[in-house]
């Protein structure tokens, strides 16, 4: 039986390169992007030396190599993109490589003949924007562009997202979209880089900060996001659908240090409100059974002490 093949872009990151393992555990070839040849070696190192796993150089703000990239693949994991929330300079440093990054894999990908393209959204493409609410999120929610506390990084994922959403429905041919929108990505780090939301178990295990922020983190487990990925590029009901990712309730940041057993004086009521979120429709379209947040926190938190 011949393998299926599976493009998976921005190989050197945190979510990408749990979605590789994931892949290849699961018989698949893979075929990664960089943005250059220097970090194939660097990759294979952080993660495996499998001959089913192949490079391609190509640039989500260049439309050179991402024919190649695509070219033999059944299905495409578009996983790479810009990180940086909070303030930011120009907030164009976001969006443009988030938004036109996915029409480029978009297009690559429709010409190709790929049968299905996973991209990676995010909670800040839904629960951002809003007023403080009791309202549970679901995939039927929009972030609010102008809205109250909305960010650059919320403004990327919300357009990226919005424009594959009209790029399939107008162009897209008869390749299909699945968007997967992850809360607090935490879990186990490969390599020495610290990525995704265990920025936040480092800074409680470092204790760099004299107190802690006031905030409720909805957390998921990188390894089950890695998993949804697949679910999502294989389950055929998946199509044409969007799937919060999140482990359960959040968790106030006290709470995480508690788990860490780091002692910090309780700043008293939380000044952040809670952004409830539902990840049930994963669970009953997917059959996606996450672990809890808790288990993320820890996992990061034992790959970080043995840096």
């Amino acid at each position: 039986m011949t393998k299926q093949r599976v493009l998976v872009t921005g190989g050197s990151g945190f979510i990408a390169g749990h979605c590789i393992l994931r892949l290849l555990d699961q018989g698949y070839l893979v075929r990664t992007t960089v943005r250059s040849p220097a970090k194939e070696s660097a990759v294979r190192t952080v993660l495996t030396d499998s001959d089913d796993l192949s490079f391609a150089e190509a640039d989500l703000m260049s439309d050179e190599g991402w024919a190649e990239a695509v070219s033999g693949c059944d299905f495409v994991l578009h996983v790479a993109s810009p990180v940086r929330p909070g303030a930011v300079t120009d907030e164009n440093d976001l969006i443009v490589p988030a938004r036109e990054g996915t029409l480029r894999v978009l297009r690559a990908a429709r010409d190709a003949g790929v049968r299905r393209v996973v991209l990676t959204s995010a909670f800040h493409a839904v629960g951002w924007g809003h007023p403080p609410t009791g309202h549970v999120f679901t995939e039927d929610d929009w972030s609010v562009l102008d809205g109250p506390g909305i960010d650059a990084y919320g403004k990327s994922k919300t357009l990226a997202e919005r424009a594959a959403w009209d790029f399939i429905g107008a162009e897209g041919g008869s390749t299909e979209l699945v968007t997967v929108l992850p809360v607090a990505v935490m879990g186990p780090r490969l390599g020495a880089e610290v990525s995704g939301a265990n920025h936040i178990v480092q800074l409680i295990l470092d204790r760099k900060t004299a107190g802690l922020p006031d905030l409720w983190i909805p957390i998921v487990d990188v390894r089950d996001v890695a998993e949804a990925h697949v679910m999502a590029m294989t389950t055929p009901e998946a199509a044409g659908q969007r799937f919060l990712l999140s482990g359960g309730p959040a968790l106030r940041v006290s709470e995480i240090a508690a788990l860490l057993e780091v002692p910090f004086e309780d700043a008293g009521a939380a000044a952040d409100h809670e952004r409830k979120v539902s990840g049930e429709k994963a669970r009953r379209v997917l059959g996606w059974r996450p672990r809890e947040p808790r288990d993320a926190v820890l996992a990061a938190a034992d790959s970080l002490v043995r840096r």
